[in-house]
Formats: structure tokens, sequence, C-alpha cells
């Protein structure tokens, strides 16, 4: 099968945490014998950021990781639909894309096209900027893959679209694995707790230093956090806390790091936590395929993707974290059991190679009633 996906981008992941998935989900295809092809608009902010901080060879370990993955770097002015979508039996058009991309795919698609296409929303922009969503042309779309229940119930609502089916993110298991993570009793770790995650606009910033900068100053935890986008200020926190600031790092590098510290955390961003129950974000699926020991700050599972308790600890306040924090610590054989549990959820229901038979199986359900109402 052909398959053109049209997203923000797949060699860069800087602030742009989509690319993690889209690397695991554009393997997996390509790993089942489909020809595919993913489009990423030649001035897209995620690459000239990262260019502008580390320069061109900040590329090279994406090409390393993934030699079997490239993109078409095209510009909008120019990109010839008719060429690039031609003989397409599937194309996917990631939310992040310009408005008018989306609308001359859609154009395309209702002129000409025979090929089933999706609109793939993974942001909360649905109760944060919605009028946003509300201008964009969808009508020729055959519906939408939202990243949590409570996304698609958001286009059903607004009246957006149609018809809308839920797809998670999940862990892309060939990288993200737990293979180098010492399982000893006495394992010497380079630190007791590493958080990996972007600052942002100040949208979890409170949550920040209420589940992650207080405890670990409280507990005198050697830590260290990985991100982008954080203010003088905020490395000003992260200094008075004793936390080691570690700049940008390529998501492909994340399993080698979780494998030199005990435990982790999740803070989940505020629309997720307050607007969008059930949308753990793609960092929690990540940690938990590597095998580190996971404290959450809490995030309703509506959805039942997880066992919190068994696979991860949650922590509904910063005194609750700290004390999660401590009996990780103090036992070292119970968060070995509580990331075991994890990881083999993930194996169980959470990889990419779960979710692309899940996409697999929403094609084929489309193109069949397609091939119904032409016959």
């Amino acid at each position: 099968m052909r398959i053109v996906m049209f997203y923000h981008s797949l060699i860069s992941d800087w602030n742009h945490g989509n690319a993690h998935f889209l690397r695991g989900i554009t393997t997996e295809l390509m790993a089942r014998g489909h020809d595919v092809t993913v489009y990423e608009q030649r001035n897209a902010w995620s690459v000239r950021n990262l260019i502008a901080s580390y320069g061109e060879p900040a590329l090279d370990g994406f090409r390393s990781v993934y030699p079997g993955l490239k993109s078409v770097r095209y510009e909008l002015e120019t990109i010839d639909l008719d060429n690039e979508l031609r003989g397409a039996d599937l194309v996917i058009v990631h939310e992040w894309n310009h408005p008018e991309l989306v609308r001359r795919v859609g154009q395309y698609r209702e002129e000409i096209g025979d090929f089933v296409l999706f609109f793939h929303d993974t942001h909360h922009r649905a109760v944060t900027a919605p009028e946003e969503l509300a201008r964009l042309d969808l009508h020729a779309y055959d519906g939408v893959l939202a990243f949590g229940n409570a996304v698609a119930e958001k286009y059903r609502q607004q009246g957006w679209a149609d018809r809308t089916w839920t797809w998670h993110e999940a862990a892309d298991t060939r990288v993200f694995t737990g293979n180098g993570r010492p399982d000893a009793a006495g394992a010497d770790f380079e630190g007791d707790l590493v958080w990996i995650g972007n600052w942002g606009d100040g949208e979890r910033s409170d949550e920040i230093r209420e589940f992650l900068l207080r405890p670990v100053k409280d507990l005198g935890l050697r830590a260290r956090i990985y991100g982008v986008r954080y203010p003088e200020s905020a490395l000003e926190e992260l200094a008075a806390a004793n936390i080691e600031y570690g700049g940008w790092l390529p998501n492909y590098e994340a399993p080698r790091v979780f494998s030199r510290f005990r435990m982790t955390v999740h803070v989940p961003r505020r629309p997720y936590a307050m607007a969008l129950p059930g949308i753990p974000t793609i960092r929690v699926f990540e940690a938990l395929s590597c095998k580190i020991p996971l404290v959450s700050a809490f995030w309703a599972d509506v959805e039942h993707l997880f066992t919190p308790g068994e696979d991860y600890r949650v922590a509904r306040d910063g005194a609750e974290m700290t004390r999660h924090l401590v009996a990780l610590m103090d036992d070292p054989l119970r968060a070995r059991e509580l990331a075991h549990h994890g990881h083999q959820t993930i194996l169980s229901r959470h990889t990419c190679a779960h979710r692309v038979g899940e996409l697999l199986a929403i094609y084929a359900q489309v193109a069949e009633g397609t091939r119904e109402a032409v016959a």
C-alpha cells in the first residue's frame, strides 16, 4: 500500500514530541512492506530552532539511529500535489501543518484523488485554541484520528468532523527499551531522578515546581533535567534546587539516559490534566517502555490505558510526590517491580506495532465503505 503522510517534521524533535510517534509508526509501516513517504515543510520551525541552537550536525544522530527514514522537504508555494498524491492509497495530514496545505489536500481528494484521507490531531488546541481548528476545512476528509477520546469528542461536539477514531500514541519499542538498565539490587546509578520535558509556555510551570523542583530540593536528590525553552528565570530555579540542566536531548537518547537514573516523574500539561482527561502524552509510554520506575502527577486515566499504582505511582500533590520518591529510593526491589509491571503493559498493548494494526484496521473499514458506496 502507498501511504503519504504530511507532518511538521520527521527529522527534528526539538520541542516537537509528535516526531517520536511518527518515527515509530513510519518504521513499523515500512517493516510491514508498505511504501511510505513523509513530507515536511522545508522551513519547519522545529528544524530551524534545532539548527540555530546546535548546528546542522544535530541532524546526524537522527540519520544514524533511523537510517531507513527520510522525509521530503517541500515549499508550500511550489508543492505539486498531483505528483505527490497520485497513486496513494492512504493519506494522513497532521494538525501542525499549514491550514492552506490542509485545505489543498482536501480539495485534491474531493476533485481528483481516490484515496482514504485522515486528519491526525495530537495536541490540546481543541480546548486551548478551538478557533484555529474551526477554521480548518476538513469536509473532504474521511475523518479524524485523535490521540484521545476527549479530543475526538470535541471534534464531534463542535461539528468539525463527522467521523472520528481514537488513535493513542505509543512507544517505539525498537528504540525505547530497558536493555541497558542495571537490574542488580546494588546497581550504581549516575543520579537519583531524571526528567525529560520542555518548560513550554507556562501551562505547567506551577506543576513543575510542585511535583519536581521542590521534592528534589527537599530530599536532596541527585537530579538532572533535559529539555528546551527554559527561560533564564527557570534555569535559576533549577540551580536553586541543585538540579543539573542538560539542555536539549535527542529523543532517541532517552533510553540511554533513563538507564542511568533510579527513577523519573511525569508532569502533565494543564490542558491534559484539567480539560482532556485520558491523554497521558507519549512521555509516559516511553518511560515505561524503558523500564524506569515512574511517579506521575495526577491525570485521569478514564480510558484505562494503564493500571495506576501498579504501572506507575500517582501523586495528587507535592507532598504525595515526595513520599513516593522516598519509597522508591528506600525499596529498590519494589521500584523494579513497578517498572517491570509498566513495561509489560507497554509490550502487551501500547507499542507502535499495536497502533499500526489499529490504523490499518481503520483504513480497511473506511476503504470498504467507500467501495460499497461506489458500487
